[in-house]
């Protein structure tokens, strides 16, 4: 995957979360199903900044950005501020 696709899922994610937000406003769905699927949107998102960051951290440190793989969600997640 490379850096494009990256930023492609990135923006496909957000126009979702955008998506959602409408649909809420129009009563279309629950707080609750928009509470869910936004948490499941903001996981998605943390995955693909995180391997955006590191694809660019490999290619300045004269890596392959393309050896850089997804973490896991658990991962992901559980990584100190």
């Amino acid at each position: 995957m490379d850096d494009k696709t990256v930023l492609s899922w990135i923006s496909g994610l957000v126009d979702e979360e955008h998506k959602l937000r409408g649909q809420l406003g129009r009563g279309e769905i629950s707080s609750d199903e928009e509470q869910v699927r936004l948490r499941e949107l903001e996981v998605a998102l943390d995955q693909c900044w995180d391997l955006l960051r590191r694809r660019r951290a490999a290619r300045d440190q004269g890596n392959d950005p393309d050896t850089e793989q997804a973490h896991s969600i658990t991962e992901v997640e559980g990584y100190l501020q």
